[in-house]
């Protein structure tokens, strides 16, 4: 089993009377992307500010990188974070800031990096993303739905993190759009062998990147494993998410990849077996 990047310790979540997360424990491996997912108030993206230390649970821990986001020193609390990058709904630009004053952001707030080495490492990112350097000086709303993204995930890999957040990253974009998006952040998992959670509720998403699948409902984790391995439970949430015809059509793409895997690995055990 590998380390755990992010560890959840019975994480209650309350608000007045209102229980929205009772004892969950969930630990976030090295390497993987961890989806989390749920309906309406299940509260995915509370549980994501909790991991980013923006929200305080109730009661119990939330743990990133061994150390605690609620106790220790306020130095090595800003430290830690800086060892992840966050892609916010939307993308967050910043709308009187230049595409390249977004990305040098968090750069020019370490305080330790000169103009000339800032301006490197932004256009390096921007590169990385498949954004020109011609687009360096455009302005957010002069940018298509695609390029927001794509800037914002630069944003988010600047300091080199470990650990990526991206909240509905493909929400908003067009099939086409959100199929490239998706590649990109596929390919750049495995270049910078990234820990990645997400929210989302998008199956195509969800089905293209995901490792392990965190259900939240009726105030619980209700499921913890692979796409397929969620699919085929009976829960009535998983049961209307997966019933739609794109959710059948995803995972049928899923199954196809599954079996190609199988027929190429003879003597081994399938990977629908292993629930992976």
């Amino acid at each position: 089993m590998s380390a755990g990047i992010i560890e959840l310790d019975h994480l209650w979540t309350q608000f007045g009377t209102q229980i929205v997360h009772r004892d969950i424990s969930l630990t976030v491996h090295q390497g993987e992307v961890l989806s989390l997912v749920g309906g309406s108030g299940s509260g995915k993206t509370t549980m994501l500010r909790q991991m980013l230390g923006l929200e305080r649970p109730a009661r119990g821990e939330v743990r990133v990188f061994g150390q605690s986001l609620h106790h220790g020193d306020p130095e090595d609390l800003r430290r830690l974070r800086n060892r992840w990058g966050v892609l916010f709904q939307e993308g967050a630009l910043f709308s009187a800031l230049s595409v390249y004053d977004n990305v040098a952001l968090p750069l020019r707030e370490m305080k330790t990096l000169d103009n000339e080495l800032i301006h490197d490492l932004v256009m390096l990112k921007l590169g990385m993303v498949g954004i020109e350097q011609h687009h360096a000086n455009k302005m957010p709303a002069e940018l298509s739905g695609g390029m927001v993204k794509r800037i914002a995930l630069a944003r988010a890999l600047a300091l080199e993190p470990e650990l990526l957040f991206l909240d509905e990253p493909t929400a908003g974009l067009d099939p086409d759009r959100s199929e490239s998006f998706v590649n990109l952040v596929s390919e750049l998992r495995r270049e910078l062998d990234l820990t990645v959670v997400m929210v989302t509720h998008d199956l195509d998403t969800l089905v293209a990147l995901s490792d392990r699948v965190a259900v939240l409902a009726d105030q619980q984790l209700i499921a913890l494993g692979s796409v397929l391995e969620i699919a085929g439970l009976t829960h009535k949430f998983i049961c209307n998410f997966f019933q739609g015809e794109r959710g059948q059509r995803a995972l049928e793409a899923v199954k196809d990849l599954v079996a190609d895997i199988n027929a190429q690995r003879p003597g081994r055990r399938g990977l629908e077996q292993q629930g992976g």
